[in-house]
């Protein structure tokens, strides 16, 4: 079970008290969604944009690290902004992880250089352990690059909707899959498996739906509260 931007059910999600407490919890590992901010430092937060959760709306790509981090995240279910809920920075996020012994799930999120996934990979090496770390994406050249780097480091492709070609492609790179746990049926878990592709899917948060998913065989659920 790998806890959705740390236990999103339980803390506000992508913040330390969400790593800390999914940390706290019987989890496998946790996953966190990394960007890199206009000065080129990485920081963890789900959206592109930050009015969902913040008290001011910019783009995490075309703003400045302290900026971002200056801004108030909203208190779990509330509307209220908290004086200490903060975007994490990378390091923050893995020595957590570290900490609890947890297997880190670092989404890559958007296109990034491969000189910044080099910079990401050589964080994971100085803060925690790259084989405690499994990198995913929805963008397949992100895990070209991290493969490039390290040709046996752990790396999922994230997708919503099944395609066919998925089994084969993936076998061919010897990726993962992490994909929306709807799209999946017990054959579709045995074709992969059949090609060598471990399966995780995300985000599962009934227990009908998990059990399901466990009797199919699936290798890992993402999710928000389910342990």
């Amino acid at each position: 079970m790998i806890a959705h931007r740390g236990a999103g059910g339980v803390e506000r999600e992508n913040t330390l008290q969400a790593f800390v407490a999914s940390g706290n919890r019987t989890y496998y590992g946790q996953e966190c969604d990394v960007h890199v901010t206009s000065d080129g430092k990485f920081l963890v937060y789900h959206d592109d944009n930050t009015g969902r959760l913040c008290n001011a709306d910019f783009i995490m790509e075309q703003t400045p690290f302290e900026k971002l981090r200056a801004l108030k995240i909203k208190e779990t279910d509330s509307e209220e902004f908290s004086d200490t809920l903060k975007m994490p920075a990378f390091e923050e996020y893995l020595t957590v992880a570290s900490r609890y012994e947890k297997v880190a799930v670092v989404e890559l999120k958007n296109r990034m250089s491969a000189e910044k996934i080099a910079e990401a990979i050589e964080t994971c090496k100085k803060y925690y352990s790259l084989d405690k770390i499994i990198f995913i994406s929805f963008f397949f050249e992100n895990l070209v690059d991290v493969r490039r780097l390290l040709p046996n480091q752990a790396v999922q492709f994230l997708i919503g909707e099944w395609q066919d070609d998925l089994p084969a492609r993936l076998s061919e790179h010897g990726f993962g899959l992490d994909i929306g746990y709807w799209s999946l049926t017990e054959e579709r878990v045995k074709a992969l498996h059949a090609k060598g592709v471990l399966v995780n899917c995300w985000t599962c948060n009934d227990k009908k739906d998990a059990d399901r998913l466990v009797r199919w065989g699936v290798d890992f659920i993402t999710t928000d509260i389910l342990e």
